[in-house]
């Protein structure tokens, strides 16, 4: 239900977006938000690290491990939210350059991003709490956080966006109102560790360089692993502006459908990552494999569930999202890859959260890479003919290499007996 709220706002910003009178907008918001991606995303191994060395401390019932593990993801966290705030002018720069972004659009896309990076401490930090949370199977207060930060976006938004007239600013600085909101609440759900914190023991820990060095380190495979990911969103954008603003525009529409079903069935794969983290942490790996079955039965029936609405829900659902005839048009005749992409990418969802809960974060970076410069970039090449279509129909590819390679790697670990082993650097 948290991740669900997520891909929600982004619907309801292309949906104030879409109605407006110029596709301007609705495109700058893509590519802005493509090159956000990158400086944001690419740091939530934050959670995803976090979640993992919890959950293995909870399964051993360590939990001053746990809590360093908390306390340094947060030192992190603000340093690199700082390092973005200071660095932020070059950073934009180059990722607007990199993505070939055309002067129409360019200056309303900086405009929004520039916004957007007043919260970053607040999305670094709720990237570690979330990871704090998750991997002690606390699934509530990511839900109430998310979704009142998403409710008061989604208020905020229409508010700037329809009442105020400010168009892409509007739906920046609602976002950022709404990431700091959440912030506050995060503080509020970790009242109990937060006490810990002014522990002379733990911050004379927390002032030794070495255990963040190894925080790193284990980390540097998910750090790789979403670069490659998000070039891989980023790409497919820069992609689609070469044929057009109104294709841009139409693929960040239904990217909003995508990202939908990905955070869907994102639940079951943060949900794997707690239990899978917490039995091996345990050692029991009959139980890791009984993670590994129930979640994999849940994450197909979401996938299945999300599909059949997306395919019954077309005639209805796009026109709610823009009235632009064009980006219509261009939505309907890549319709039904919206249907075929949630069955093809259910598998990595699931395996992503497996390998986080067992820190075999090498794998995950491993394949990433492989399935989007060796497979990916290759497909896109060969099917520059077919336009749009040659597109989607590559990005369908890459979806389907991570799952198929990571399950190549689940066999291969689970032939050689390597769940139980130590797949991260210790740092505690």
């Amino acid at each position: 239900m948290a991740n669900i709220s997520i891909p929600l706002l982004g619907l309801v910003d292309a949906a104030l977006l879409g109605h407006l009178d110029s596709s301007k907008h609705l495109a700058a918001v893509a590519v802005g938000g493509a090159v956000l991606s990158f400086l944001y995303w690419g740091f939530s191994f934050l959670r995803m690290g976090t979640t993992g060395e919890v959950a293995r401390a909870n399964g051993a019932k360590d939990e001053p491990r746990a809590l360093l593990a908390l306390a340094r993801s947060a030192v992190i966290a603000l340093a690199i939210a700082g390092l973005l705030l200071i660095f932020q002018e070059p950073l934009l720069f180059l990722g607007f350059e990199t993505m070939g972004t055309g002067p129409e659009i360019r200056g309303t896309a900086e405009n929004y991003a520039s916004l957007r990076m007043l919260s970053a401490p607040a999305v670094l930090l709720t990237y570690t709490a979330f990871g704090w949370f998750i991997g002690h199977q606390d699934t509530q207060w990511p839900m109430r956080i998310l979704i009142i930060t998403n409710v008061s976006n989604i208020a905020l938004d229409a508010l700037f966006i329809m009442g105020l007239g400010l168009a892409s600013s509007g739906a920046a600085v609602a976002t950022v109102i709404a990431e700091y909101l959440g912030l506050i609440m995060v503080l509020i759900a970790l009242k109990k560790p937060l006490a810990a914190f002014f522990s002379a023991e733990l911050w004379t820990k927390l002032r030794v360089p070495g255990p963040y060095l190894g925080l790193l380190r284990s980390n540097l495979n998910l750090f790789f692993r979403t670069l490659s990911l998000l070039f891989a969103f980023a790409f497919f954008t820069a992609a689609g502006e070469n044929l057009g603003p109104e294709v841009v525009a139409a693929n960040a529409v239904m990217m909003q459908f995508l990202l939908f079903a990905a955070f869907a069935m994102d639940g079951f794969a943060y949900a794997a990552e707690g239990l899978a983290g917490e039995a091996l942490g345990g050692g029991d790996l009959a139980k890791f494999f009984r993670v590994s079955r129930r979640c994999a039965l849940w994450t197909a029936v979401s996938a299945l569930i999300i599909s059949a609405l997306i395919l019954l829900g077309k005639p209805w659902l796009f026109p709610m999202l823009t009235s632009l005839p064009e980006i219509l048009a261009i939505m309907r005749a890549h319709g039904l890859w919206l249907v075929a992409l949630p069955l093809i990418a259910a598998p990595s969802y699931l395996l992503d959260g497996l390998f986080i809960g067992a820190g075999a974060t090498r794998a995950m970076m491993v394949t990433m890479l492989f399935s989007a410069f060796v497979v990916y970039l290759p497909c896109w090449y060969l099917t520059t003919g077919l336009g749009n279509q040659g597109l989607w129909f590559s990005f369908a590819v890459f979806n389907a290499s991570r799952g198929i390679t990571l399950a190549l790697y689940f066999g291969y670990f689970t032939r050689r007996h390597h769940w139980l082993e130590s797949h991260s650097d210790p740092i505690a």
